[in-house]
C-alpha cells in the first residue's frame, strides 16, 4: 500500500487569516485533539510580530507548553521570517522551522517587506543558526501558480526559486498555491517542469488552497506525479493575509477521506479529524470549510 504524508497547518496558516482570534489555551487544545488523530507533523505558531500577524501572539509560549507536555512522537514546527524571529525560536524547545520566499516580487515586497533577492540574505543568517543548533529547516514558496499583484509565474522562475531553497539547505519545499488558482494541469506541468530542471520530487510539497474548489484535484494531479507531501488545515481554515480572495487551505479531512478511498495509507484517524471540525465549529466559533 502507498503512503502519504500530511502537515496539518491549522494552527498556523489555518489561524492566522481567521477574523477571530483563539486564545492559547483554545490552540492548545486544538492541536492535542490533532495529535489524538494521529496527526504527527503539525505546524504550531509562527514567531512573527504580533503587529503584523496578532493571531500569533504568545507562540513561544503555547510551544513551551506544548513540549512541557509532550507524550507523543508529534513533530511541531514554526514559521520564522528572519533573525529576529530565529533567535526567539531559539528560546522554545522548537526543532523544526519554516522559512518563507515567494515567486513574485510584489508579493515578496507585500508579504515579507523585501524583494526575493533581499529574502535569501535574510535566510541565511536563519540557516546558520538553525545549522549550530540542530534545528531542520523546511522551505514555503509562495505564489508558485501565481500571483495576486503580478498575475502568471513562470514554471522556470518557480523551478530556478526551488533549486535555491533546497541548495542553502533546506529539507522540503512546499510548493504553494496561494490564492488557489491552480488546475491539475498547472500542477502537472510545474511538477514536470521541476523533475526537468534535475529537482527531487522526493523533496518537493504541494500546499494548495482552495478558492476555486479544486485543491483535492491538484492534490491528486501531484500524487499522480509522484509528490507523497501535503499540506492540509483542519476544517479548511485559513487564507492568505497579503492575498485578497484567498479562501481556506484544503480541509485535512477531505483529504484523508479522498486517499483512505485510494487505498492511500495516511496513518490518520477520520472520525477523530471530524470530530475535532466539529469542535472548532460549537466551541471557537468559527465557520468552517470542510466537506464533513
Amino acid at each position: 500500500m502507498s503512503k502519504v504524508k500530511i502537515i496539518e497547518v491549522g494552527p498556523r496558516d489555518g489561524l492566522q487569516n481567521e477574523s477571530k482570534k483563539l486564545t492559547n489555551i483554545q490552540k492548545y487544545n486544538l492541536i492535542k485533539r490533532l495529535e489524538k488523530s494521529n496527526i504527527k507533523n503539525i505546524e504550531v505558531g509562527a514567531f512573527v510580530s504580533p503587529k503584523w500577524v496578532p493571531q500569533m501572539k504568545g507562540s513561544a509560549e503555547l510551544i513551551n507548553k506544548l513540549y512541557k507536555n509532550k507524550k507523543t512522537k508529534t513533530t511541531y514546527s514554526a514559521l520564522v521570517p528572519n533573525e529576529i524571529g530565529m533567535l526567539n525560536a531559539l528560546k522554545t524547545p522548537i526543532k523544526n522551522i519554516a522559512i518563507f520566499a515567494a515567486s513574485s516580487e510584489k508579493f515578496s515586497k507585500k508579504n515579507i517587506n523585501c524583494s526575493i533577492n533581499e529574502s535569501f540574505k535574510r535566510f541565511k543568517k536563519v540557516m546558520d543558526l538553525s545549522s549550530k543548533n540542530k534545528i531542520k529547516v523546511r522551505g514555503y514558496l509562495s505564489t508558485a501558480f501565481g500571483c495576486p499583484y503580478e498575475g502568471s509565474v513562470s514554471h522556470a522562475k518557480v523551478a530556478t526559486l526551488t533549486k535555491k531553497l533546497l541548495a542553502i539547505g533546506v529539507y522540503e519545499v512546499a510548493i504553494s498555491d496561494t490564492i488557489g488558482i491552480a488546475t491539475p494541469k498547472d500542477v502537472e506541468l510545474l511538477l514536470k517542469r521541476l523533475k526537468k530542471s534535475k529537482v527531487d520530487i522526493s523533496k518537493i510539497a504541494l500546499h494548495m488552497h482552495n478558492t476555486k474548489g479544486v485543491a483535492l484535484a491538484n492534490v491528486l494531479e501531484g500524487y499522480k506525479q509522484g509528490v507523497r507531501v501535503f499540506d492540509t488545515s483542519i476544517a479548511g481554515l485559513g487564507g492568505c493575509p497579503y492575498a485578497k480572495g484567498a479562501s481556506g487551505n484544503l480541509a485535512t479531512e477531505d483529504l484523508v477521506y479522498m486517499f483512505n478511498g485510494m487505498k492511500v495509507k495516511t496513518d490518520i484517524d477520520l472520525k477523530s479529524l471530524v470530530s475535532t471540525k466539529n469542535w472548532i465549529e460549537k466551541s471557537c466559533k468559527i465557520k468552517t470549510r470542510s466537506h464533513h
